[in-house]
């Protein structure tokens, strides 16, 4: 049924098009599975983004929910995330939410009760998760060649002016807004290791503005973690001029690698030997996102999972929050329990 591209189309909404709102704008059109509306409420920006992708606009919510989507992409600053995905659900409408979940736990009962009332298919905004060579990492891990995973290393990197050269004027510039380093960035490689080892059960971040011109809140990472018994670091800048992500699980009988900057993922079982890679084409910068667009809109389809469940989006807000807790406190170790809506990862 996913793969029936004859199938009608579906009817979007997408609720903000800043950079990110944009560029979903751009790949559910580049599925051909969607029509799309969206709703900005700087109408400078409106009147472009309609020109540009020849689509309607419109400054109000109300004015976007009359024409009758059916399904919505959420990309405002991630404190009104849960607001707006509320009013959303309410109409009966499939979410997928822009990363991260929110700032906090308000609303996210009300919204997990509404979208299981409604039978709704809603998921959160991890990309990684739609890259194909960590979900070839995922399958490795799983059917258990390697034995079982004892530690996870995680570092990436890259000179975020570079890439979001407007970072000082946009939510980035508030933690409150959804800003910062852990909020922002290293979340999505929390929520890969999430997605390979299962949920973090108890971590201490230390994190630090250091470099980025402009802005107070941190730009560097370093976190250590358990996933178990799995014993994880995690660290992140964003200001180095290699723009590089590698992932290393070193399981019982072998290490996987991933190194995204490389498009492979390596793999060693004998000691000082050669790594045996698998790699693939590089990606192009809307890669991920037309496939993440492509597994929602088939997860509504069959009523089938998202790649990030809500479930799992909400344990790595609950990682987030604890990590700008341990970081601020300078108290050690965050224990992680459930909390407001709980449940653990999807497997």
């Amino acid at each position: 049924m996913g793969s029936d591209m004859t199938a009608p189309k579906h009817k979007l909404l997408i609720v903000g098009v800043g950079s990110i709102g944009e560029r979903h704008l751009r790949c559910f059109q580049t599925t051909g599975r969607a029509d799309a509306v969206f709703v900005e409420i700087n109408n400078s920006l409106r009147q472009t983004i309609a020109e540009r992708y020849g689509v309607p606009g419109f400054k109000s919510l109300d004015e976007a929910l009359a024409t009758n989507p059916t399904a919505a992409v959420v990309c405002v600053p991630a404190h009104l995330h849960i607001p707006i995905s509320i009013t959303l659900a309410d109409r009966g409408l499939h979410l997928l939410i822009e990363k991260p979940l929110s700032t906090s736990f308000n609303g996210i009962d009300r919204l997990q009760t509404i979208v299981a009332e409604k039978r709704l298919t809603a998921g959160v905004a991890y990309v990684y998760r739609s890259h194909p060579l960590l979900a070839a990492m995922r399958s490795a891990i799983q059917d258990g060649r390697f034995g079982q995973p004892v530690e996870l290393i995680a570092v990436s990197g890259q000179h975020f002016p570079t890439y979001r050269p407007a970072y000082r004027d946009i939510y980035y510039r508030d933690r409150a807004t959804g800003g910062g380093a852990i909020q922002d960035a290293i979340t999505h490689v929390l929520n890969a290791g999430e997605w390979l080892l299962g949920p973090i059960e108890r971590l201490v971040a230390d994190a630090a503005h250091q470099v980025l011109d402009g802005v107070t809140v941190e730009d560097t990472v370093h976190l250590l973690a358990r996933h178990g018994n799995v014993m994880a670091s995690y660290s992140l800048n964003q200001y180095q001029a290699p723009n590089e992500f590698t992932l290393t699980v070193v399981c019982e009988r072998g290490t996987l690698r991933l190194e995204s900057h490389a498009n492979r993922l390596r793999s060693m079982t004998v000691p000082s030997s050669e790594w045996h890679d698998d790699a693939i084409e590089p990606l192009e910068r809307d890669t991920l996102f037309v496939r993440q667009a492509n597994q929602f809109l088939t997860a509504i389809e069959d009523n089938s999972p998202t790649a990030c469940p809500l479930v799992d989006g909400l344990q790595t807000l609950r990682v987030n929050l604890a990590a700008l807790a341990s970081t601020d406190s300078g108290n050690g170790w965050q224990i992680l329990g459930e909390r407001q809506g709980g449940g653990a990862p999807s497997p």
